[in-house]
């Protein structure tokens, strides 16, 4: 390789919104998304999303190091002042640390919301073919029923949106390109009549619900993706109240962050025993409680976790393709210093002195041993953390110098 090639491949890549879309398939993001959900997480796996606010502006950080991925990484994005926004994701490599990439996020965004309610309907529906109620006629709406195609049979869809044209548009694009029997009813509850999923994926203007749950029956589940704020709106406490088992994709942002579950808990519906997060719902353990359900809700904020598997997957495959670009950004690139003689010597004194049973000489042989570890994690440590069972003591340990 020559030296031109060593500083390409030290530079971080780019992978557009264009290419994003191009890459990315439906079976590959469903498929990417159930094995990162079906890894146990920790707690600290994806914390809660971060707002930063001023006058008329605002700006989210979504941050996760999934088990088993091969990158870490954030999305960044805002609104400013002239409502336009940006959405950036970078990527770490979780061996090195350093920066692999940028993703234009925007696509990977709507990609990964919609597949990860796919692998969520795959789990909480009854098996089999599927009879599917749409509401909503927007980019949401048709990405989460060809995100369902890739998982699930359909027999019938059936589509609701207020404006008659977009409804029956929306029909018609998806008989010519999916070939759905597929039908645009004349109201929400029509709709949901008879079907075995419905995926509530618009919020009503003035931020009403457009679902309710009487009516609801048996048998059914329903995913709620629209109410991602606490002024939003999009199904009735009485749906909240209904439904036996709620499984959300970021449980506190879902119960405290949400205007659906803000204005359930207001009302008094105790919804606290149903819920699951769909981490703990893809685990075998939840198995008997998921067959036992019969009307679980799915409700989704998004998650950090979700956009790094997006992120990740689009950059392999542009990657694969030759279609990743290399940035013109280099950075320096910090390793943790040598211990000097004195403070190696200090060390040593303090570990000798340490009484038994107080736990200093554990802690102090850690962070001696510590001191002559390579930056980089040895294999055995790299594979611990991958599988995330690393506790956060020996995590911070092995970092003791940085």
């Amino acid at each position: 390789m020559s030296s031109h090639d060593d500083a390409d491949s030290a530079r971080p890549k780019f992978v557009s919104k264009e290419t994003t879309g191009r890459v990315l398939t439906w079976p590959a993001m469903v498929a990417r998304l159930k094995t990162a959900y079906s890894v146990p997480h920790m707690a600290a796996t994806s914390p809660r999303r971060s707002v930063a606010r001023a006058d008329g502006v605002w700006l989210r950080a979504q941050a996760s190091a999934p088990p088993g991925a091969k990158y870490m990484g954030a999305k960044l994005f805002g609104v400013g002042r002239e409502k336009a926004a940006n959405h950036l994701i970078a990527l770490f490599d979780q061996d090195s640390g350093k920066l692999a990439a940028f993703v234009d996020g925007q696509l990977a965004t709507a990609f990964r919301t919609a597949a990860t309610t796919a692998v969520a309907i795959d789990r909480l529906a009854q098996p089999g073919p599927v009879r599917v109620a749409i509401l909503g006629s927007g980019l949401e709406a048709h990405h989460h029923l060809e995100a369902l195609h890739a998982v699930r049979p359909i027999e019938a869809v059936r589509i609701f949106s207020p404006t008659r044209e977009r409804r029956e548009a929306f029909a018609a694009e998806f008989r010519r390109s999916l070939g759905l029997d597929i039908q645009a009813a004349d109201s929400a509850r029509a709709a949901c009549d008879g079907m075995s999923v419905i995926i509530a994926a618009a919020r009503a203007a003035g931020e009403q619900p457009i679902l309710y749950g009487d009516w609801l029956k048996p048998g059914q589940m329903v995913a709620s993706i629209g109410s991602t704020l606490p002024e939003q709106r999009e199904i009735d406490v009485s749906v909240v109240e209904a439904c036996d088992l709620i499984v959300c994709d970021t449980v506190d942002e879902v119960i405290e962050e949400t205007g659906d579950m803000i204005a359930a808990s207001a009302a008094g519906v105790d919804f606290g025993a149903k819920i699951l997060s769909l981490n703990e719902a893809m685990q075998d353990a939840a198995a008997g409680r998921i067959a036992g359900a019969q009307l679980p809700l799915y409700k989704s904020v998004g998650s950090g976790l979700q956009d790094i598997i997006a992120a990740e997957l689009a950059l392999d495959l542009a990657a694969e393709q030759g279609l990743a670009e290399t940035s013109g950004i280099r950075l320096q690139t910090r390793r943790p210093p040598p211990p000097s003689p004195k403070n190696l010597k200090n060390r040593m004194e303090l570990t000798a002195s340490a009484k038994p049973g107080t736990g200093l000489t554990k802690i102090y042989a850690a962070s001696i041993t510590s001191s002559f570890l390579p930056s980089p994690a040895t294999s055995a440590e790299s594979t611990r953390r991958r599988s995330g069972t690393m506790s956060a003591r020996s995590w911070n340990m092995g970092f003791q110098d940085a």
